[in-house]
């Protein structure tokens, strides 16, 4: 690894608002958000999420309502999905891959069930570009490559009972789901392969991905399956991150576990920050805030090295920023799309899931410090089942 290439990266790293008059260290203070005491932030409730292969498959079919990462979504509304332009990178126009959800129901009726959707390009080009367009205060249209999307269903439903699922996998929906893409598992396949008549794709770029991919190319099966009239092969991608159960801890029972057992514990806080380039980044952070705001990042989420997630309902939550120059003003956080309400501080998720996602530690292999998601604090509804909400986006050393 290039240390001093590194350094110079981070030194290049202009990730300031509109207003770049202003001193970010001073007057913005008062309205970036995230600013609270360490006393009062051991005070708020926060669960941290860890991922595992799950022990029973079925255990993250979508009537369980799971919380998972990787491979292909469990909708919570399996009809009425995200689709057009929604379902797209706004940059290269590729489908989005799954990234993770989480089950986050709330105390009303209509949030009884609750999911929030990550997903993002995987394309670190489009990620950068990405950065640019986060920073534009209201754009007629913003342009992204991480898109998030808010899904609740009240208690009684047309798609699950109204009773708690049964623990042996011997639960089903109430109705089927919307015929979804045989190569990414995700989007609408409102495609069909035009010989079988039964491969069913969400774009023509994964109909030529699946013609083109190799031993188990659609290209050899499609015959197969006109002749035998069997299903094609779902989720046929290659390219789809390896699924984990993530499963949830209170973080303050975990940080007095520790005390308890007086263990130090080591940090998996990226995968590119070796012990030379974090010495190299505190030599050039030396009494700046953006060191001491990675110092304190990293010295919380060392307690738990393999969290991947830090999730709250609490308004006064906030998020722990691994730089602090790069963090967003109340002001760049934008309105819901739905209401027009304020948006709030609810999950935040962490490089460490890159770890666990097999990415390589390549120069333009995608990369990031932290994604922290915004959503509506009245979580709305009415209008589409799906509302998309806000994700702000840090990396590490790139240059935008």
């Amino acid at each position: 690894m290039d240390v001093d290439s590194d350094v110079e990266k981070l030194k290049s790293l202009q990730l300031s608002s509109l207003d770049e008059e202003e001193d970010e260290d001073e007057s913005q203070n008062a309205e970036i958000e995230g600013e609270i005491s360490d006393d009062e932030e051991d005070q708020i409730p926060m669960s941290i999420g860890f991922p595992e292969k799950p022990k029973n498959p079925w255990s993250l079919r979508r009537q369980y309502f799971p919380s998972k990462a990787g491979s292909y979504p469990a909708w919570l509304d399996p009809i009425n999905l995200p689709s057009g332009k929604s379902s797209l990178c706004d940059f290269c126009s590729e489908p989005l891959q799954f990234l993770l959800q989480v089950y986050a129901p709330l105390d009303d009726e209509s949030t009884f069930h609750r999911t929030l959707f990550v997903f993002m390009c995987p394309s670190m080009v489009c990620l950068l570009r990405d950065q640019h367009e986060q920073w534009k205060r209201h754009p007629e249209t913003q342009l992204r490559s991480v898109k998030v999307f808010r899904c609740q269903l009240p208690r009684v439903n047309s798609f699950y009972s109204s009773d708690a699922p049964s623990e042996d996998g011997s639960h089903h929906p109430l109705t089927s789901g919307a015929m979804l893409c045989n190569w990414c598992g995700t989007w609408k396949g409102n495609k069909i392969c035009s010989s079988c008549k039964r491969t069913r794709y969400c774009s023509v770029k994964h109909q030529a991905a699946h013609w083109l991919s190799g031993k188990s190319s659609h290209k050899d099966l499609c015959r197969q399956l006109e002749i035998s009239g069997t299903e094609s092969e779902f989720a046929a991608s290659n390219s789809l991150w390896p699924e984990y159960e993530i499963t949830n801890e209170d973080e303050c029972d975990l940080d007095e576990e520790m005390s308890n057992d007086n263990q130090p514990s080591s940090s998996l806080i990226t995968r590119r920050l070796t012990d030379n380039t974090y010495k190299s980044w505190m030599t050039y952070f030396e009494g700046s805030a953006d060191k001491r705001s990675w110092a304190s990042f990293q010295e919380r989420i060392s307690r738990s090295p393999d969290q991947v997630l830090r999730y709250s309902s609490s308004a006064q939550a906030k998020p722990l920023w691994p730089v602090f120059s790069g963090r967003p003003s109340k002001v760049d956080i934008p309105k819901c799309q739905n209401c027009g309400g304020t948006r709030a501080f609810e999950i935040q998720i962490l490089p460490q899931l890159l770890h666990f996602f097999n990415v390589k530690n390549d120069q333009d292999s995608l990369d990031w410090a932290t994604i922290v998601i915004y959503t509506c604090e009245a979580s709305c509804g009415g209008g589409t089942s799906y509302k998309e909400e806000f994700a702000w986006v840090q990396l590490t050393t790139q240059s935008i």
